[in-house]
């Protein structure tokens, strides 16, 4: 197919040509960094968490009196295991992606300084079983440790403390964290187990580096505890919630008490990064469909300009193919200069997003799909028109209009 006479064509129908390019090309920017933006938000949606999520209910009790947490806590607990199917239980004072961040900077020297906020969970006695953790180096707490571990000033009283894998990597690259001290300005405590990386209570807030940034301490029962924390099978996890709200309604009047699924939790945290997945993907959408109607009814408006030349183009003996093949070989020239035009502004829009509101930089490979994406979407988006004009009889195109 000769280039010559399409670029020919194109410079008599310039601004049409420009429409196209331009829509084409505005078309290839959004497309890039909308994909993007959802690669890196369905991504976050599914951030691995070590601990049991599907097993786990949680019941929140809010207004208790925290002077009958020591009598309170204990009571409520045997009252939970009694609930059919519950295998454990305890109390502690937050859980990962609860949107309630207690967080507090840890680091390897008294007074360093560090930019990444840990999120720091209290656990009541059997906490670790109850949540699922999994040990991958030293000792869970023991009851010494729990019995002796109280809460003021916002942090333990106790001498000892889990840390996740990705701390222990982060603080002692190279090193075994167990029996190293962990400190906020001049408290230390002692690292006497690693677990496998839990999320922290709202990763938004816990800096570069710090989605598994989690420092695990045990707490004797006390009224900064608010969460019990229920283990069960995914099939009973429903049922327990419930079962557990009525029990702890029953035991503390005086409180409120709402439960609900792990998976509810880590449901409602994701929320509004879904609602936005879903927003980015109908923009994608629309803005594609836009561009191949664009496209249609560009291309008709020039088949019906030019039935005069197609119908002298088949006189002197141009096949259908032909016809066709001009019309596609056309589409393909605009798409490629859109593309081309789209791939530069993707890259600026990128850096724009980057300087202004912390994105991420945009991996290389999401501009030649985004340009094949667009490339496919032109010539699907042709072939009407063009099988249009490669089906008008010479006799009837070479007529007097």
């Amino acid at each position: 197919m000769e280039i010559r006479p399409i670029l020919a064509s194109l410079r008599k129908h310039r601004i049409p040509a420009v429409l196209i390019v331009l829509e084409i090309a505005l078309a290839c920017a959004v497309l890039c960094n909308a994909v993007f933006m959802i690669g890196q938000r369905v991504s976050s949606i599914h951030w691995s968490n070590a601990i049991d999520e599907q097993g786990i209910s949680v019941v929140t009790v809010n207004g208790a009196d925290p002077k009958f947490a020591a009598s309170d806590i204990p009571r409520n607990l045997a009252a939970l295991r009694g609930i059919a199917g519950v295998t454990a239980a305890a109390a502690a004072t937050s859980m990962p992606l609860d949107q309630n961040p207690a967080l507090s900077p840890f680091v390897t020297k008294p007074y360093a300084q560090t930019t990444v906020n840990t999120s720091v969970y209290f656990l009541g006695s059997d906490g670790e079983r109850a949540m699922g953790l999994r040990l991958l180096q030293g000792r869970w707490f023991n009851a010494d440790e729990y019995a002796g571990s109280g809460f003021r000033n916002f942090s333990s009283t106790g001498h000892v403390a889990l840390v996740t894998r990705s701390d222990a990597n982060r603080l002692w690259p190279g090193q075994s964290a167990l029996g190293k001290t962990l400190y906020t300005n001049a408290t230390g405590w002692t690292v006497v187990g690693v677990v496998a990386d839990v999320l922290a209570q709202d990763p938004r807030f816990s800096g570069a580096g710090g989605m598994y940034s989690s420092v695990f301490f045990p707490l004797q029962p006390d009224g900064v505890m608010g969460d019990y924390v229920l283990r069960s099978t995914p099939q009973d996890r429903e049922r327990v919630a419930r079962e557990a709200v009525q029990v702890l309604g029953r035991l503390q009047p005086d409180a409120v008490v709402e439960g609900k699924t792990y998976a509810g939790m880590r449901s409602d945290y994701f929320a509004d990064t879904t609602s936005m997945v879903w927003m980015l993907v109908l923009v994608c959408v629309v803005m594609l469909a836009v561009t191949a109607f664009g496209i249609v009814g560009l291309t008709s408006f020039w088949v019906q300009q030019r039935r005069r030349q197609i119908g002298i183009r088949r006189a002197v003996g141009a096949t259908r193919g032909h016809i066709l093949s001009y019309f596609r070989t056309e589409n393909f020239l605009l798409s490629t200069a859109g593309v081309l035009t789209g791939m530069a502004l993707a890259f600026g829009i990128n850096l724009y997003l980057m300087t202004h509101y912390e994105m991420s930089r945009m991996p290389w490979y999401y501009l030649p799909g985004s340009a094949i994406a667009l490339w496919l979407l032109g010539q699907l988006a042709v072939l009407g028109p063009a099988l249009r004009a490669a089906a008008v009889p010479p006799v009837v195109a070479t007529r007097s209009v």
